[in-house]
């Protein structure tokens, strides 16, 4: 007992050691950083969240890549539900092959699709808006919930359809006031995936938009100068990616513990 107890010590060190020296770095001017090695922040600064949170070029950036990939993950939890209900309660011609065929767009590279994407958005004209980004990234995030809910589903008993339909229950108020109650714990993991993939792609995000739409992944490249990097800067804004995904996971952290040991997750 002892010796796990060391080992996960040393396993949350490990963990927590880059976010520390990045939130170090992010309390300390450029300067400081490039002259001198410090455990910890000695002359601490705020001017670094300060420049974030007051030039409207860079918190825009935040408030883009949340609008979007909450879009994306609605879509695509919307769009996954039926499709994996369907995929887990009836059988049809070319349904493995049709299951399979949506995980492999999430196999291919984003690289692969980018020009596609590039010419119809732009031919709609939706280059540099939130649904262009959340549309896309739908490719990618809509398989990977149809086959985890797929999983969920697959596990509930297909006779709680039957008794519900017997009870005079229409499928729409079936569905959502029963069926999907029950894998709210397959929801909640589906929902934490799609928010993570879709908070951290960044060639179809920055490329799909230029201003109005551009997210804070293609921001902070904004750090980069010919005088290098602007360390503190670069860090703060890291730290700072880092609390919507934390956020996320504290509301489904519940369903999240549950998803995991229930699901194929």
């Amino acid at each position: 007992m002892k010796k796990r107890t060391v080992f996960f010590i040393i396993y949350m060190i490990l963990l927590m050691l880059p976010i520390y020296w990045m939130l170090n770095m992010s309390l300390r001017t450029n300067a400081d950083i490039l002259g001198s090695f410090s455990l910890y922040p000695k002359n601490i600064t705020f001017a670094n969240y300060m420049k974030i949170f007051t030039d409207s070029s860079w918190y825009n950036g935040y408030i883009n890549s949340i609008i979007y990939v909450t879009l994306n993950t609605m879509i695509s939890l919307v769009a996954a539900l039926p499709a994996a209900y369907a995929f887990s309660r009836y059988n049809f011609i070319g349904d493995k092959h049709l299951f399979f065929w949506l995980l492999t767009n999430r196999m291919a590279p984003a690289a692969v699709f980018l020009l596609p994407f590039f010419q119809l958005y732009s031919t709609f004209g939706l280059i540099d808006t939130h649904i262009a980004v959340a549309m896309a990234h739908c490719l990618f995030n809509v398989p990977l919930a149809v086959w985890i809910l797929e999983g969920f589903m697959s596990a509930v008993p297909r006779e709680i359809d039957e008794t519900a339909f017997i009870d005079g229950y229409k499928f729409p108020r079936f569905f959502l006031t029963i069926f999907v109650p029950l894998i709210r714990s397959g929801i909640g993991v589906t929902a934490f995936f799609c928010f993570m993939f879709s908070w951290v792609e960044l060639l179809l995000a920055r490329t799909l938009t230029t201003t109005d739409a551009k997210p804070i992944a293609a921001t902070m490249t904004r750090t980069v100068s010919a005088t290098g990097l602007d360390w503190g800067l670069l860090a703060a804004a890291g730290i700072l990616t880092i609390v919507p995904g934390a956020l996320v996971i504290w509301f489904v952290r519940n369903n999240l513990a549950k998803g995991f040991a229930m699901g194929r997750v």
